[in-house]
């Protein structure tokens, strides 16, 4: 990685972060045994490259924060305790029989030992980390057969490594029961309800966005270093360049309280819906005490709302669900782990995690809704709500994935959506045109002598202002090199005190851009989804994501019908094309375009393969239509999608 310029801490940053020594009990340093307990092998200088000898991840590039005492002027001391805690690497043992690789990707990969073979529990995000932690688990543990993978829910770092344990081939046959899957000597694939549309929807749908953003929330494009990338709270960052699979579920847990029976092991399930995911599940083992928490309790404030863009969640459900899980499991479980950080053991311990974690997300909840009662604004409200003390002072609730304030602005936005209800802001001007007036008016005093003003806020420690001033100018003339720097040096300093390492990793990624461009021409994280994750649609994903693909403009003065006879599923669907509007239903009825094709042939519409489809598919009616709407479905070829500025205009 390129070492970027940068600059010290300000006399201001190091007042701000130094105030976390006052806030915290930086002698309690149990969160940080609990991170090195159970460790039956370290890696202390780990890096996973993939077939063309890239890095993919890298946990060697983090050893300075073993070289450093404490926390430099560059860092909040609490986030910097947090990646300590996060880069240690290896295979530990949670309780008899259950094990953890941490440090190998974002995600932990964990196993259960059964009678013969491994339970796996969620497979990180790329085969290669997978394949790594395996061969670290082979030479310590031996090397035992896959009776079944069980994915918590349905985030990519938690199922994309899939295909390091199992082939297309070696799934279990999803016709089956469960009980003639776990018998047939293959693998079932086990998940919660709902699992693979929210994967599909959240992954593909909006993944060429989604992806843009991330690179900004996981800092893809900052060196790790005490100015750059640090932890991101549920993990040291997001891998590069990995292979990233899927494969379709075989099984689905659809109630609290469903038991399965794999290779002598015995699984409660809990279903939390709504949680930190759509589909989500937690896990009881009986025989080991042992709760597993998913990514419902991570020792960590966490998203209600997360940076890269997904659905909203409901921090009332999941306040409720680990409640549930409490009362459900608490008085029998002697430890807890999930799918990010560490565990937590003795009884005590767990009930307190879990009931102040259940404490932080309901209150936001709870303080958000009574203040926009009042009539406080989403702004107003990230500003004033503050959890209470005995919730603060917590580490396993600190503010290192998700904050308070945007986590309000979440619950905000839940029951609210985006409007204030100030009728100036029914219809705002787009930020370049409102930056451009902004810089009209204030050239009418000079904006040197502006900018002069916003330097002297700078050097009182004024960040956000004078980035808020500053950004404006940029998006005024982007070529404003004045403004840029200016801009940069103050979302640098906010990112130096930030505890959240998201947020750190999203000013510092925002400062280096406005210093050297756009970054997306690097070799950075370009997660591909089009692969297994396409081909698994199913004909009403296909239908949803051609519709997300269409250019409107051309067809918004179309309206005609096509029906799909899907001739392996035997299915028939009808598409109506009301002017820019792609809509479908399962039904057969006369249309205007008639298309007798395999299911997965829908998949080469979607992915533009215009000559492909035709060869496959028997089409017949009016075929003018047809190649107008084949015409209207490239909307993404050739573009810059997923490469788009965000600091500037």
């Amino acid at each position: 990685m390129t070492q970027h310029r940068h600059n010290p801490a300000t006399a201001a940053t190091v007042k701000k972060n130094e105030e976390m020594y006052r806030l915290l009990d930086f002698g309690d340093v149990r969160e940080a045994e609990f991170a090195r307990r159970g460790l039956i092998a370290a890696v202390d200088s780990l890096e996973i490259k993939n077939a063309a000898g890239e890095i993919i991840w890298s946990q060697a590039a983090s050893n300075f924060l073993d070289e450093v005492e404490t926390a430099p002027d560059t860092a909040n001391p609490s986030l910097w305790e947090n990646a300590k805690n996060n880069h240690v690497t290896g295979l530990f043992e949670v309780t008899d029989g259950i094990y953890q690789v941490r440090g190998f990707d974002m995600a932990n990969i964990t196993l259960i030992a059964g009678e013969t073979g491994w339970i796996v529990f969620d497979t990180a995000m790329a085969v290669e980390s997978a394949k790594a932690a395996m061969a670290l688990v082979e030479k310590h543990l031996g090397k035992r057969p896959i009776k079944a993978v069980l994915i918590s829910h349905p985030h990519v770092d938690h199922f994309g490594g899939v295909k390091a344990f199992l082939s297309d081939e070696e799934a279990a046959d999803r016709n089956l029961s469960i009980e003639e899957q776990l018998a047939s000597g293959k693998i079932p694939v086990i998940v919660p309800q709902g699992f693979t549309a929210h994967a599909i929807s959240e992954n593909l749908y909006a993944g060429r966005a989604m992806a843009r953003r991330a690179h900004y929330q996981y800092g893809a494009l900052l060196e790790k270093s005490p100015t750059g990338a640090l932890a991101i709270g549920i993990g040291m960052g997001q891998e590069v360049h990995g292979t990233v699979s899927f494969i379709t579920p075989t099984w689905e847990i659809r109630e609290t309280g469903e038991r399965l029976t794999i290779d002598g092991v015995e699984i409660e399930f809990q279903m939390t819906p709504g949680t930190e995911a759509p589909a989500e599940m937690n896990a009881y083992f009986p025989q080991k005490k042992a709760l597993w928490l998913a990514e419902n309790c991570t020792a960590t404030l966490h998203n209600l709302y997360t940076l890269r863009g997904a659905q909203v969640r409901d921090g009332n459900a999941w306040a409720n669900y680990i409640v549930e899980a409490a009362a459900l499991y608490g008085d029998k479980t002697e430890v807890t782990f999930q799918s990010h950080n560490w565990p937590h053991w003795g009884r005590d311990a767990i009930r307190a995690y879990m009931m102040d974690t259940a404490a932080v997300y309901k209150y936001i909840n709870d303080e958000t809704l009574a203040l926009l009662n009042l009539g406080y604004t989403s702004d107003e409200i990230a500003h004033t709500l503050a959890l209470p003390q005995m919730l603060a002072k917590n580490w396993y609730t600190r503010q290192y994935y998700g904050t308070v304030a945007h986590d309000a602005k979440a619950v905000y936005q839940k029951f609210m959506g985006w409007y204030d209800a100030n009728p100036v802001n029914l219809n705002r001007l787009p930020p370049e045109q409102s930056a451009k007036k902004w810089a009209e008016y204030l050239s009418l005093g000079g904006t040197e002598t502006a900018m002069k003003k916003a330097r002297q806020d700078y050097e009182a420690g004024e960040y956000q202002w004078v980035a808020e001033f500053t950004n404006r100018l940029v998006f005024a003339d982007p070529k404003n090199e004045a403004a840029r720097n200016l801009c940069a040096d103050a979302l640098e300093q906010l990112g130096y005190q930030a505890e959240s390492g998201p947020w750190r990793n999203c000013y510092l990624t925002a400062a280096l851009e406005l210093r050297e461009g756009n970054r997306e021409g690097d070799p950075v994280a370009q997660k591909n989804f089009g692969g297994d994750m396409t081909k698994n649609l199913t004909p009403e994903m296909a239908f949803d994501y051609i519709g997300i693909l269409l250019e409107r403009g051309k067809l918004s003065d179309e309206a005609f019908s096509v029906r799909f006879e899907l001739a392996d599923t035997k299915e028939t669907y009808m598409a109506y094309l009301r002017y820019g509007v792609w809509l479908h239903a399962k039904e057969k009825r006369d249309a205007d375009v008639v298309i007798q094709c395999p299911a997965k042939a829908l998949l080469l519409l979607a992915a533009g393969a215009d000559e492909k489809f035709r060869s496959v598919a028997k089409i017949s009616g009016d075929e003018a239509r047809f190649a107008l709407l084949l015409s209207a479905l490239h909307r993404f070829t050739g573009g810059m999608t997923g490469t788009f500025n965000i600091v500037e205009p």
